[in-house]
């Protein structure tokens, strides 16, 4: 570089320190205390605004979780009312006996019961709520509630031997456990 290509970036220099105090211009020390302190504060800057931007995500994706939640599991007070509704229903089906469902009068009445019980199936379906499997399988605290315990020597120990009532889950959540009978081993 020569002398002259250095001279109108010296103007511009001047031109930019015009504002500036003279003593930050005149000693060199201080003005590059200054010009540090300013990068530092610079630098402080940029990292507040990158932790505002994070936690500004992190608050958005929470929010997000929550509003996706409620509307998967909105539903589950109403479900829990209505399980008490199917689990009467089922007791009457199960309860008319045999000859009364032959009967002509009572053919009727029983297919109607019958096709309420399935609609109500339907409806829990179409809103995430299923069966838990129980009667054979293993007892699992997450989903069963060992109500008593019954000796076998045909099953293994902690088995579920009956259902009680049944239990539910909406969608990946616990709706109603189901009351179980499992296995011990005998005396």
């Amino acid at each position: 570089m020569t002398e002259n290509d250095t001279r109108p970036q010296d103007a511009e220099v001047a031109a930019e320190l015009e504002g500036v105090p003279s003593e930050l211009t005149e000693g060199g020390d201080a003005l590059a205390d200054v010009v540090e302190a300013l990068k530092s504060d610079l630098e402080a800057a940029k990292q507040d605004v990158l932790y505002a931007k994070a936690e500004t995500q992190n608050v958005r994706r929470r929010m997000e979780k929550e509003v996706a939640d409620t509307r998967a599991y909105a539903a589950t007070s109403f479900a829990r009312d209505i399980l008490s509704v199917a689990d009467n229903l089922s007791r009457a089906l199960e309860s008319i006996p045999a000859e009364l469902r032959e009967d002509d009068k009572m053919k009727n009445l029983v297919a109607g019961l019958e096709a309420t019980g399935r609609e109500i199936e339907k409806v829990f379906a179409s809103h995430g709520i299923s069966r838990i499997a129980a009667k054979g399988l293993p007892l699992d605290p997450h989903q069963h509630q060992a109500m008593l315990e019954i000796p076998s020597a045909d099953v293994e120990p902690g088995t579920v031997l009956q259902e009680l009532q049944a239990g539910y889950m909406i969608k990946d959540r616990l709706l109603r456990a189901a009351m179980v009978a499992v296995a011990k081993k005998p005396d």
